[in-house]
């Protein structure tokens, strides 16, 4: 059986890319398998408009999902328990470093040039060291990648079954350390992050394939790693390629003129919408 989801914010309205992404995720699912899930944790940004828009456009699009609809707003307890399993682990440390320390640190000379991950600026490790105890409420707090990778011993590998990078792919404790660092698991205005909220969510929603865009390829090793160390399975990963302007450059939501109810709007058909996004 092949479950897989579609995670969309309601802090806009969905685009082409997001039909993209949508479509495939349901094409690959079998009857009765794709799931609609609502990444909800920016509470700041998120409108009850927005959420409502996508149920809309989802259904204009020919889309039918497995109900109840999951939001993250709602599983705030799971990731807590996730994040203190880590932090039983000794994995976990406490960062009150602002984005302005981190670009301030990695400005010194011998720091050479910032290198980017698939979580922005790989940190250089300011707070590393400080134990959970000294936990304030302005902290993130992030892992320690080194601990992680020496816990696992052996690093897992992932499966690609997608157009962009297919086949195995092994997690390797150089580009783990080197190109991720120590990434943020819970942010204080969030509560959690992306990445580990994802990988709890998949695993509680029994999802075996996830499928979103290549631009998140490089951050598969994160949810890999993570799902190694919480014991949670592991699913196949399908990445598919993006919806580009003119340009060559990805659809944001600030890409209003692209977004599927314009389209609508201007009286082209569910078919033409899909044909537009490439599906």
């Amino acid at each position: 059986m092949r479950r897989t989801r579609f995670s969309p914010s309601p802090t806009g309205l969905l685009h082409l890319g997001h039909a993209r992404a949508a479509c495939e995720a349901a094409a690959r699912a079998d009857p009765g398998q794709f799931l609609i899930r609502i990444e909800d944790i920016d509470r700041a940004r998120c409108r009850p408009d927005f959420e409502a828009a996508i149920f809309e456009d989802l259904a204009w699009l020919g889309l039918d999902w497995q109900r109840p609809v999951w939001r993250q707003s709602d599983r705030l307890p799971a990731y807590d328990a996730a994040l203190a399993r880590l932090a039983g682990m000794g994995l976990t440390y406490p960062c009150r470093c602002s984005r302005g320390d981190i670009r301030a640190a990695l400005s010194a000379p011998q720091e050479g040039a910032p290198v980017i991950g698939p979580d922005g600026v790989v940190y250089p490790g300011t707070c590393r060291g400080r134990a959970m105890a000294e936990a304030g409420p302005r902290d993130a707090i992030r892992l320690d990648m080194r601990r992680a990778i020496d816990r696992l011993g052996s690093l897992p590998a992932f499966l690609e079954t997608g157009p962009c990078h297919p086949g195995r792919h092994q997690l390797t404790a150089e580009a783990l350390l080197s190109h991720v660092g120590d990434v943020v698991l819970s942010r204080r205005e969030f509560g959690t992050s992306y990445h580990l909220a994802v990988v709890v969510d998949d695993a509680a929603q029994g999802i075996t394939e996830v499928t979103r865009g290549r631009d998140l390829f490089e951050a598969t090793q994160i949810h890999v790693l993570l799902q190694a160390v919480l014991q949670l399975p592991q699913p196949s990963y399908w990445h598919h390629d993006l919806v580009r302007d003119s340009y060559g450059k990805r659809l944001a939501k600030r890409d209003d003129a692209r977004a599927i109810r314009r389209y609508r709007e201007d009286g082209l058909s569910p078919a033409q919408v899909r044909a537009l996004a490439g599906v």
